[in-house]
């Protein structure tokens, strides 16, 4: 029980980290876009975006997937219904952070092609999975 009970902190620590990066990022490319290319001002947003995806981010996410597989294996509800939705919604999450790491790359290439609005609706996807996953979790209409 001691065990299932750490490995539930540290993956509630991970994810708390994870959504703030994935809530972050896509707020500093908003602002990103404005920055005229070549700037000093675009060169710091893009220290900012690669610091955070790689410190944080990458890293939570990481821990994430690694402790919720190491919950649900201690607690054995691999075969519950409410997990097998939780895990469609959270790579759907994991598929969001990789198209946000594309974008931090086509920034640093001085690449982007899209407007701070595309940036403001996409800050709004982590948002509503978040809210998906943790109705399933605690809920468990499943």
């Amino acid at each position: 029980m001691m065990l299932f009970l750490w490995l539930k902190a540290l993956h509630i620590i991970a994810i708390i980290a994870w959504m703030a990066a994935l809530l972050y990022l896509p707020r500093l490319m908003v602002y990103h876009v404005a920055a005229e290319t070549g700037s000093v001002q675009s060169e710091t947003f893009k220290t900012m975006e690669r610091r955070l995806l790689r410190a944080i981010a990458n890293p939570a996410m990481i821990a994430a997937w690694i402790l919720g597989i190491a919950l649900a294996t201690v607690s054995q509800s691999w075969s519950m219904p409410w997990l097998h939705a939780k895990l469609a919604f959270v790579l759907a999450l994991t598929m969001a952070h990789m198209l946000m790491a594309r974008w931090v790359r086509e920034f640093r290439n001085d690449a982007n092609t899209r407007s701070a609005r595309f940036y403001r609706i996409a800050n709004e996807v982590p948002t509503v999975l978040m809210i998906v996953i943790v109705i399933i979790v605690v809920v468990k209409p499943f």
